[in-house]
């Protein structure tokens, strides 16, 4: 089911995954700067839409799902969304951690769904936005990395591979040299969601480097998803966005 509240402002973002953690913070501030929002999750927010009903456009959609993201992709949601667009932000935040562990204990259906989810989709969803706002003065297509894009952790090979994909996604993209489109994929730094719970809560056996991840925790050194949000659309609207195609929230300055 799809909500589309009118008119939207010339500024518009598409989140996926805005209902919790970084993405709902992404949203809130999205739309407190007068930038519309499509939300892309499996749910409606429970709030959002009351407080924002002209620049608030939700989508219910299972994208870790690939084949009910190129059927909706197939629909007028996203098309209508952007037209007459000045500005059009993508932020592909919607990630899942799982499967955690080593390679022989790894469910292929939780490998097929985190492909899915944390590189199908957001791939399938860039090239969508490229082909449908081509009116846009401009493009902004911001990959939510991590870490493990760039460091390998044991028992993360899935999502230490999904990431990378997402990182090397943007480096290509860039040499496509679109210049209405710039593209970044930025690591967030360690940020107090759910997925850091999930984290916690896996043994030591799976997951070798959880103490570390309880640590950062227990010592207050996480990132809270409001902040890191702040910090992701500064950059994403700064004249620095697309500067390079991967990036650190931590180390710009």
């Amino acid at each position: 089911m799809t909500t589309s509240p009118s008119p939207l402002p010339a500024v518009r973002a598409i989140v996926t995954g805005h209902t919790r953690g970084l993405g709902e913070a992404l949203a809130e501030q999205l739309l407190r700067r007068d930038i519309a929002v499509l939300g892309l999750s499996r749910g409606r927010h429970p709030s959002l839409a009351s407080h924002s009903p002209e620049s608030l456009v939700e989508a219910e959609l299972d994208l870790s799902e690939p084949a009910r993201v190129q059927a909706w992709l197939g629909g007028d949601t996203l098309g209508a969304f952007v037209a007459g667009a000045s500005r059009v932000l993508l932020f592909n935040n919607a990630g899942t951690v799982e499967p955690i562990g080593p390679l022989d204990t790894q469910d292929t259906a939780a490998i097929a769904r985190a492909v899915g989810l944390n590189v199908a989709t957001p791939l399938m969803l860039a090239s969508a936005l490229a082909k449908l706002a081509p009116d846009a003065l401009e493009r902004r297509i911001a990959h939510i990395s991590s870490g493990a894009a760039r460091n390998a952790y044991a028992g993360w090979s899935v999502y230490c591979a999904t990431k990378a994909a997402l990182d090397h996604h943007a480096r290509a993209v860039a040499l496509d040299a679109n210049r209405a489109l710039r593209i970044c994929s930025v690591a967030p730094g360690v940020v107090d969601t759910g997925m850091q719970a999930t984290i916690r809560a896996t043994s030591d056996e799976r997951l070798p480097s959880r103490e570390r991840f309880a640590q950062l925790k227990s010592s207050g050194a996480l990132s809270t998803p409001d902040d890191a949000a702040r910090q992701l659309i500064d950059y994403v609207l700064s004249d620095d966005f697309g500067s390079t195609p991967t990036a650190d929230i931590r180390h710009l300055g």
